[in-house]
């Protein structure tokens, strides 16, 4: 969490825990209308959409521990994975590079979108859904998928691009979800944005003419 002043606080306290446990459940419960795959094994899912909420809004490192927590329930057994999916073997399937792409994903996008004083604007908000939802998530899961496969990595890249508009409308949607979450009720951050008007007043910034 942050104060008035942008320093973290380095140890985790009890609401910092629910919050982190809540996101884990988001994101399990997204997995409850099932998947399908398409190549490969690897299934779609809106999962990925919990993902990039959970770093948005709980910031780089409570959205990484919610995934990461997610994730250690699985291996336990749990079948918290959209189709009722869980224990170790799913991580070593095809899968298995974007399992921890999540918890990478979920870090960027919350670095991102907590990355200045100011509050985000949907296009910062945007560019971290792009950038740690999709881009670092596929980047830990193509070379994983096409070890297993064993296919190249450009004919899995190829071959994923089926993912891509699905993934694409999740971060379009988290978006608008976050967006009107900052504007309806920004105390769910627990930050204190700065505005230009406060910084204005604050004399940090010209005021406009």
């Amino acid at each position: 969490m942050h104060n008035d002043h942008g320093s973290r606080r380095s140890v985790l306290d009890a609401s910092d825990l629910a919050r982190v446990a809540v996101f884990a459940a988001l994101i399990a419960a997204l997995g409850l209308p099932g998947s399908f795959s398409v190549f490969g094994g690897v299934p779609i899912t809106a999962q990925t959409f919990g993902v990039m909420l959970a770093g948005a809004i709980l910031g780089p490192r409570l959205g990484a521990l919610a995934v990461l927590a997610l994730l250690a329930l699985t291996a336990a057994g749990l079948p918290l994975l959209a189709g009722g999916r869980g224990g170790l073997s799913v991580f070593v399937g095809p899968s298995a590079g974007y399992l921890v792409g999540w918890i990478a994903g979920a870090f960027v996008v919350g670095l991102i979108v907590h990355s200045a004083a100011r509050k985000p604007t949907a296009w910062r908000t945007a560019l971290a859904m792009l950038v740690g939802g999709i881009l670092v998530v596929y980047a830990f899961g193509l070379p994983v998928q096409s070890l297993v496969t064993r296919l190249s990595l450009a004919q899995t890249a190829l071959a994923s691009l089926v993912f891509v508009p699905g993934d694409l409308v999740k971060a379009a949607l988290a978006t608008v979800t976050v967006s009107t979450l900052l504007r309806a009720y920004p105390r769910a951050f627990r930050r204190n944005w700065r505005s230009k008007a406060r910084e204005e007043a604050a004399g940090t910034v010209p005021p406009a003419a």
